[in-house]
């Protein structure tokens, strides 16, 4: 099991040296590149010791890739109307993964076919290897134009949804900006703003229907290309689920329909009656019951970067550094504007270590919570940034997103950081309490619907927009009066980025879930063996299962009715505490 992490995880901003690729190297073009693979493919291996340096040479040209490409994506999504920008991410995506992808498959073929392959430890390989194999059994060469054309196509999602915007009182506002007015105590405020971002989403619906049906034709083409009926079986597959089945995720969203939806019905209720309101609409869900003003955490993201790192400081001074050194390296770009991609992320850059945090920051709860969900992914680079391999420092998202939904727990005790006054603290630790239960439904609509859309590829738009409400009914708002508003929720999927993306990268944030909530439970118990815990299980990377990942947080990888109903009550009980 790994120690407590030192201090030089967090605080060392070089580049580790190179061992393989000259110190000078950078990416400019395949001609650049194509030597470094051609010598991998060609080099006699005649040992085991021999075939882990070859392993260890691969992964350093891998990581040279991949955090080229990071900065690439890093830069487009922080002003996607810069056309040079745009371009440079798009040239990586075309002229060099393209020729990235023949070469991986024959190291993978020249790996798993090695004779001294038994000789490496099989319990520090052992997930590397299982990785590999699967990536060979679904790699099809006429698949990498295709991954290609669906790369280009996802980066207009970006550029569509960046560039919303909507003019109220007249001033220009991003839509994250404009949704910060849901949270005011004038229904009529919250009701004008919430038309006027529908009505800006409802201008590119088509443009969004369409781009989606391309997407799932390429998709689905990939699939078949791979000999799967469908890319929900191929996207189980290419994201390495040995752990689940599709069947148990269906299992998983009934549970939840069956344990948590209930708990957000009662809550919707006794929001109704607080707010002595003769019926909830969708603009009603967001405003504090109290009937007071918007909490507002902090000003600016200086401010915002500067309270969470005090946070992490009180957990422990190593979360703190983490965040200390990404701001001294300018690793994060934290507030909304106009141009700016929309959501929020923490991407891994894999040769320094240090990674980049991205959100869109406007002063609210919700942008506290962002942070702390992305510090968390943080930590977990800064805990794996020394591990050999660059797969060995990319968990699953199952696993990932635990790192991320438990620090938004673990630090509910040291909140008082953003909001002094005892009562604000009590609406914020409520409010997001609610959003965790709140968090199951959302996700099993999300899931369930990506389900259905690629086990029936070929369906029409009007059809998506029926089996949306289907689903959405079933799940959410089920006291929430629509009435008046039917030409709208055919099209709410449309703002979950996810769907265009990343498809099938959304059932693990119900799993983390859980399991964050689990961590938490530890945590009430014995806060440091937990946040030791927490910090072991992370440092383990992807070099264990999911299952003994979890087990090193204390926690287990379960996603049963019972487990799922023992949890949701402990979150009621917190609820009731306060």
């Amino acid at each position: 099991m790994h120690s407590a992490p030192t201090a030089d995880l967090a605080t060392d901003t070089q580049r580790p040296p190179r061992h393989y690729l000259p110190e000078a190297f950078t990416v400019t073009d395949w001609a650049t590149i194509e030597p470094y693979f051609m010598e991998l493919r060609d080099r006699e291996i005649t040992s085991a010791p021999e075939l882990e340096r070859w392993l260890l040479n691969r992964s350093e040209l891998e990581a040279a890739l991949s955090e080229d490409l990071a900065w690439r994506y890093i830069r487009m999504t922080c002003d996607t109307q810069d056309g040079g920008r745009t371009e440079a991410f798009q040239y990586f995506v075309n002229e060099i993964e393209p020729n990235v992808a023949p070469y991986d498959h024959a190291l993978n073929e020249k790996m798993i076919g090695s004779e001294f392959l038994t000789g490496l430890d099989e319990g520090r390989y052992r997930v590397f290897v299982r990785s590999v194999r699967q990536a060979l059994e679904i790699f099809r060469p006429e698949n990498i134009p295709l991954k290609t054309e669906i790369s280009t196509q996802q980066q207009q999602y970006a550029a569509l949804a960046g560039a919303m915007t909507v003019t109220l009182d007249g001033e220009e506002l991003t839509l994250p900006r404009a949704a910060d007015r849901l949270k005011s105590p004038d229904r009529a405020v919250r009701e004008t703003a919430w038309r006027a971002v529908q009505a800006r989403r409802m201008q590119d619906s088509k443009a969004l229907d369409e781009l989606y049906s391309r997407l799932i034709g390429l998709r689905h083409q990939v699939a078949l290309n791979a000999g799967f009926a469908n890319f929900r079986d191929y996207m189980f597959a290419a994201l390495g689920r040995f752990d689940y089945s599709p069947q148990d995720t269906l299992n998983f969203h009934r549970a939840i329909r069956e344990t948590v939806v209930p708990l957000i019905d009662d809550l919707d209720l006794a929001r109704r009656q607080d707010l002595n309101l003769p019926e909830l609409r969708p603009w009603d869900l967001d405003v504090d019951v109290s009937g007071q003003a918007p909490l507002r955490p902090f000003a600016t993201g200086a401010e915002l970067l500067e309270k969470t790192t005090v946070v992490f400081d009180r957990l422990d001074p190593f979360l703190g550094q983490c965040l200390r050194t990404m701001g001294q390296m300018g690793n994060l770009d934290l507030e909304s504007r106009k141009g700016k991609a929309p959501g929020g992320y923490n991407y891994p850059l894999d040769e320094t270590g240090v990674p980049f945090i991205f959100m869109n920051a406007t002063s609210s709860l919700r942008d506290v919570v962002t942070m702390l969900h992305e510090g968390g992914h943080a930590v977990h680079s800064f805990l794996t940034r020394r591990l050999p391999l660059s797969a060995d420092k990319h968990p699953p998202s199952e696993v990932a997103e635990l790192a991320s939904m438990s620090m938004e727990l673990l630090s509910l005790d040291h909140w008082d950081v953003f909001f002094t006054d005892p009562d604000e603290l009590r609406r914020a630790k409520r409010t997001h309490l609610e959003s965790v239960l709140e968090t199951f439904p959302w996700v099993a609509t999300i899931d369930k619907f990506q389900h259905w859309v690629y086990e029936n590829p070929t369906h029409t738009e009007q059809e998506r927009h029926t089996r949306w409400v289907e689903l959405f009914d079933e799940f959410n708002q089920r006291t929430v009066d629509w009435q008046g508003l039917e030409n709208i929720k055919p099209y709410l999927w449309q703002k979950q980025l996810h769907l265009y993306e990343v498809p099938f990268y959304y059932i693990e944030y119900a799993m983390a879930q859980l399991g964050a909530i689990a961590v938490w439970r530890k945590y009430r118990q014995n806060p440091q063996e937990a946040l030791a815990s927490y910090q072991r299980a992370l440092a383990l990377g992807y070099t264990a299962p999911i299952g003994e990942i979890y087990a090193a947080a204390g926690i287990r990888f379960d996603f049963s009715t019972e487990y799922l109903r023992t949890l949701a009550d402990f979150v009621q009980a917190e609820m009731a505490k306060l």
